[in-house]
């Protein structure tokens, strides 16, 4: 096969929609929009916050201070599609949740119930689904890509998720450290754990053999 034939077989695929872009969802975003020959040809953006002071990535990258957060991803989204949503999901907009990967990093507050909401949507429409499940970390902390069913009982968000009915076909990534422990949420944390999000999306892309 000619290497102009092989790069016009190197197509973006398939649709993942991401619920949250604060810190870590627009690191994910941003993965997502400049992966090449290939990835994603479709990125749906669900966060109804706006840009404050103390977000200083979204700054970093040219946003401004009272502007959507999906804003900023839509305007850095390249050749990408990206469709962006100024909302919240919640249990009355659930069919907001489309696609063929669906990615929920959410924060604030007790967060599973909602997670548990989207995972079981996406589930319905056929959707692969990731979430977070603890970011925190100093740096040294391990990065765990668990599928929840082989999951142990340590991991307090996981037994959460399995106690709303998350029991099987959905995948976490965590470090292991949640607010109640000492470490802090740090930046290079955040770029390990988007990196890591973003490989998973796109074997999960990979592995639905979109296009075929």
């Amino acid at each position: 096969m000619k290497i102009e034939e092989m790069e016009n077989n190197k197509v973006p695929k398939g649709h993942v929609t991401l619920v949250g872009l604060g810190r870590l969802g627009i690191r994910t975003g941003l993965n997502l929009t400049q992966t090449h020959r290939g990835g994603p040809q479709k990125i749906t953006a669900i966060d109804s916050q706006k840009i404050s002071s103390g977000d200083i990535i979204f700054k970093i990258l040219g946003g401004n201070i009272g502007d959507y957060k999906v804003d900023l991803l839509y305007e850095l989204r390249g050749i990408k599609e990206v469709i962006t949503i100024r909302e919240d999901i919640d249990l009355q907009n659930l069919d907001y949740i489309k696609g063929d990967v669906v990615c929920v990093e959410i924060a604030g507050g007790n967060t599973i119930p909602t997670t548990a909401a989207i995972i079981k949507r996406a589930h319905k429409i056929g959707a692969t689904t990731i979430s977070t499940a603890g970011v925190f970390g100093i740096g040294d902390e391990k990065i765990e890509v668990i599928e929840i069913s082989e999951a142990d009982r340590s991991n307090p968000v996981i037994n959460e998720l399995r106690k709303q009915g998350i029991n099987h076909h959905h995948t976490v990534v965590t470090t292991g450290k949640f607010i109640r422990d000492r470490e802090p949420v740090t930046p290079y944390m955040l770029d390990e754990i988007a990196n890591r999000m973003t490989m998973e999306i796109l074997k999960a892309l990979e592995s639905r053999n979109l296009g075929k």
